[in-house]
């Protein structure tokens, strides 16, 4: 039976926080991101292996961060961009999986990923043929802007989703879909599309979303404050 192993690809600066230390060591609600995301995997049962991948120079990790989840390991072989590292990931656990088990990719600076969903996207993806991905229906109007900040064009938004993580994937074919893709994958699914496959989109939340700017934390710290008292 196949089993299911997550890669957190952590090799970033996240430059646009314009913070001292990489995003994934702010701290929200007395952890860092990196710490609530480990914890979330390591309470499912079903996750075999919790694997970060560092830049070969990281100076903020900390091993205490692997303390609570013995499925936890550190791979320090990030690369200069997300799919390099993704795909050093692959590299180095390769010892340990199997062809057919079920690689999840998820941010380091993704920390709202709930239990709940992260069942729901293991029960719909399981025993599917391609894999797939959290995403959210987009709701906003989307506008083009000119190179002055002027908006050029409305755009249709039917159909378009906003892709979260975590992302989910056989190894093997995850593996050949990043070592042959032809410049540098925004993200796993891309890299699968260009083999011709067609990633399933299950649906995610709000309170999953990235922290890229300083003002993310203000949003999720709300949505955890509400999770608290519901």
């Amino acid at each position: 039976m196949a089993r299911f192993h997550v890669i957190i690809p952590a090799a970033g600066s996240g430059s646009r926080m314009g913070a001292d230390a990489p995003k994934q060591y702010l701290s929200l609600h007395g952890k860092s991101l990196i710490q609530h995301v480990i914890e979330v995997f390591d309470a499912v049962a079903r996750i075999s292996s919790i694997n970060i991948i560092l830049s070969t120079d990281d100076a903020h990790w900390r091993s205490a961060y692997l303390n609570a989840s013995s499925k936890a390991h550190v791979h320090y072989c990030g690369g200069d961009t997300r799919s390099v590292t993704v795909l050093n990931g692959l590299n180095a656990i390769k010892a340990q999986v199997e062809a057919d088990d079920w690689i999840l990719v998820h941010d380091a600076a993704r920390p709202g990923l709930t239990n709940l969903l992260l069942d729901q996207l293991l029960n719909t993806l399981e025993n599917d043929a391609v894999g797939g991905l959290l995403a959210l229906p987009l709701a906003d109007t989307l506008k083009r802007a000119d190179s002055e900040q002027r908006v050029s064009a409305t755009l249709p938004r039917n159909d378009l989703w906003q892709a979260q993580t975590p992302q989910m994937f056989r190894y093997a074919t995850l593996k050949e879909a990043l070592v042959r893709f032809n410049g540098t994958a925004t993200d796993e699914a891309e890299a699968i599309e260009a083999l011709g496959l067609k990633p399933k989109l299950v649906t995610g939340e709000l309170r999953n979303l990235k922290v890229t700017y300083p003002q993310d934390l203000a949003v999720l710290s709300a949505l955890f404050n509400a999770s608290c008292l519901t």
